[in-house]
């Protein structure tokens, strides 16, 4: 079966100096789920390796949550973010 992506949010403001994207879901994600980030020139997946909210690691994000995640790529304000499924 072809992994399918689902949208779960997307970039409201990237660090580039600690590579970190935050992002509000509109669906859960967890720590080692595989992402992809989509912008029209760029994109990658990724397994997510660490998440934050409030400054705070978590292991498990839902709907509604604004969570600070670690990118191993740079990325820009608006890119789409994707949970990859299958």
């Amino acid at each position: 079966m072809m992994p399918t992506k689902k949208m779960i949010g997307k970039i409201e403001h990237y660090y580039p100096h600690i590579s970190v994207a935050v992002i509000t879901l509109t669906d859960s994600l967890k720590v080692g789920e595989k992402i992809l980030i989509e912008r029209t020139e760029h994109s990658f997946e990724q397994v997510v390796s660490s998440m934050q909210v409030e400054h705070k690691n978590i292991s498990a994000a839902k709907k509604g949550d604004s969570v600070g995640l670690k990118v191993d790529q740079p990325t820009k304000e608006g890119a789409k973010v994707y949970k990859i499924v299958g």
